[in-house]
């Protein structure tokens, strides 16, 4: 019976850390929240509060350039993104080059951790 309890728990322990590899690495929602700090010149955490960027209050799993009231650029309103956690690593690792045109002029977060913790941040704003 122990044999099984251990296996149980590993069995566990990779399907709640998202496998072998497969997913991003969890981040910290609490230092996202002061990594945010750089994001929150140009956009609220307010649903419905758009800055020179939209609000990016539930923008986990939403469709890209449908925050209510934002003016998008053409090249946000033909990317046709789920902001889910990957597309949203891969979009903070270099913006500009991920949707060309696109009116964000921020270069990016290019360390892993810090877009694991902001992710994990914007993930808690539902």
């Amino acid at each position: 019976m122990r044999r099984i309890g251990f296996w149980a728990a590993v069995t566990a322990t990779i399907i709640a850390s998202g496998s072998a590899g497969t997913a991003l690495a969890a981040g910290d929602a609490a230092a996202g929240q002061v990594v945010f700090k750089k994001c929150a010149v140009c956009h609220s955490i307010d649903a419905g509060v758009n800055k020179v960027g939209p609000s990016l209050h539930g923008v986990v799993g939403r469709k890209s350039a449908t925050a209510p009231g934002y003016d998008y650029s053409a090249a946000m309103k033909g990317a046709n993104k789920e902001w889910t956690a990957k597309e949203l690593d891969t979009y903070l690792t270099d913006p500009r080059a991920v949707v060309p045109g696109t009116k964000m002029v921020f270069v990016g977060l290019k360390d892993q951790k810090d877009r694991d913790n902001v992710i994990a941040y914007l993930e808690t704003l539902k």
